[in-house]
């Protein structure tokens, strides 16, 4: 699950950008509504934690922006602007949630998570596919009911295609889940996490589409 954070406060910024990495998202920081732009018109995420009081504009500029050329990613506010009336105009706006400071982290999580599941039609909170059951707010796995001991990138393989069953990913899609554009990706990454995910949960559970990319195995 790949976020980029919009805020120009160090703390703040880096603060979300830590605690949300050890809850499981991959996260990616600017400080400002240009930059905020030109990262969003070249790199796509799953969702955008935006700040309304920039220093070089609002938030709400980039994300009038962001709807007018067809942008659906969701967008959760968080900003000091905490009365009816804003939250009004960031809703309007096109925003999918609005939280306002202070805001405790793990509810800045788990209205992320909302989101995502919204995005990809998904109602309940476990993601579930041939005895599988992935759990996002825990990052715990079960098979056929018993645990079974992921790290950080080989969870957030299987949660890309978890989270779209039937769909093939391509490699460069999967590497945007686990990657920032500031970290080294080597060549043979996703190839490995893959193929340790099969040693653990069966050479069947995840499927090779030469030339294309990755899909969840068939139904037996």
């Amino acid at each position: 699950m790949r976020v980029l954070i919009v805020e120009d406060d160090a703390v703040l910024r880096d603060g979300l950008r830590v605690g949300l990495g050890i809850v499981g998202f991959n996260t990616d920081a600017v400080e400002s509504c240009e930059e905020a732009d030109a990262v969003l018109r070249n790199h796509q995420f799953d969702a955008v934690v935006l700040d309304l009081m920039l220093p070089d504009g609002s938030g709400l500029d980039i994300l009038r922006a962001m709807r007018e050329r067809r942008d659906t990613t969701p967008v959760l506010l968080l900003t000091a602007r905490d009365r009816v009336a804003d939250r009004i105009v960031g809703l309007d706006s096109g925003a999918d949630d609005y939280l306002g400071k202070p805001f405790d982290l793990e509810e800045v999580a788990a209205r992320l998570r909302a989101l995502l599941r919204r995005g990809v039609g998904c109602r309940g909170s476990l993601l579930e596919w041939r005895g599988l059951t992935l759990d996002p707010a825990t990052q715990k796995l079960e098979q056929d009911g018993k645990p079974v001991r992921l790290s950080r990138r080989e969870y957030a393989v299987l949660h890309a295609l978890m989270a779209h069953p039937g769909q093939i990913l391509s490699r460069s899609r999967i590497e945007e889940k686990l990657y920032g554009w500031q970290e080294e990706i080597e060549s043979n990454a996703v190839e490995v996490h893959i193929h340790h995910l099969r040693s653990k949960l069966g050479s069947g559970i995840i499927q090779t589409v030469r030339g294309i990319g990755y899909r969840l195995g068939e139904e037996p």
